[in-house]
């Protein structure tokens, strides 16, 4: 375990029998979740490490990935601000993660958050539906294995335009590689398809990470 969640062990030691007022999920995040600043690339924590705590992004950015076998990365999500992050079925982290950017998250143990869902109806619920949104991401995962790779960057930009609540400009902060190593291609070929769509005038690229998406509705029926 890092220093840093070290650090935060030995504060939820301290404040672990401090009363707390019903709050759902986001709510006991910002009452006593303690706060952790990472560097661009630095981790949060790593494959394999105990699952002990939750975490929500207050700024920035972070990736989850997993290097296979041969040598590939895989990514397995990308959270931002507001996002809950760390849900494991088991008591291990599956993924590592990382920040992608200068990013700040408030983290919270993991035993807090079920033990006051037990007394805490509203918790035990928005509990439940992070877990089953965490399923939905996993199974949209499968289904993208057999779109093509105009279908998965369309469907990509369309995420995250509707994740940043953007209307049509959108700054990625992620890179190419990143976003290429989320959609099971190359980058080669998630750079060939952006210009593709740049071509077609579906969207427009003023600088390598701000697209702006010019026609929502060609990108709709790609990823349809």
């Amino acid at each position: 375990m890092s220093m840093q969640a070290m650090a935060v062990s030995e504060t939820f030691s301290r404040n672990g029998k401090r009363p707390i007022p019903p709050a759902p999920v986001v709510g006991l995040f910002n009452l006593m979740g303690a706060p952790l600043t990472f560097a661009r690339n630095e981790e949060v924590y790593g494959e394999g490490e105990p699952a002990e705590y939750l975490y929500t992004v207050t700024s920035g950015c972070v990736r989850t990935s997993k290097i296979l076998n041969d040598g590939r990365r895989q990514i397995g999500a990308f959270y931002l601000p507001g996002d809950i992050f760390g849900l494991e079925a088991g008591d291990e982290h599956s993924f590592s993660a990382e920040a992608l950017a200068p990013t700040t998250v408030r983290i919270v143990k993991r035993t807090a958050l079920t033990s006051r869902a037990t007394c805490d109806s509203a918790m035990a619920s928005q509990l439940l539906s992070l877990t089953v949104s965490e399923l939905q991401r996993t199974q949209c995962r499968v289904l993208l294995l057999i779109k093509s790779a105009q279908e998965r960057v369309a469907g990509f930009l369309l995420e995250m335009a509707n994740r940043k609540c953007t209307a049509n400009e959108i700054e990625l902060p992620m890179s190419r590689q990143d976003i290429a190593d989320y959609l099971g291609l190359t980058i080669e070929t998630v750079s060939r398809t952006l210009t593709q769509l740049e071509n077609a005038c579906a969207i427009a690229l003023p600088t390598s990470r701000r697209i702006v998406l010019r026609n929502r509705s060609a990108l709709a029926r790609l990823n349809a």
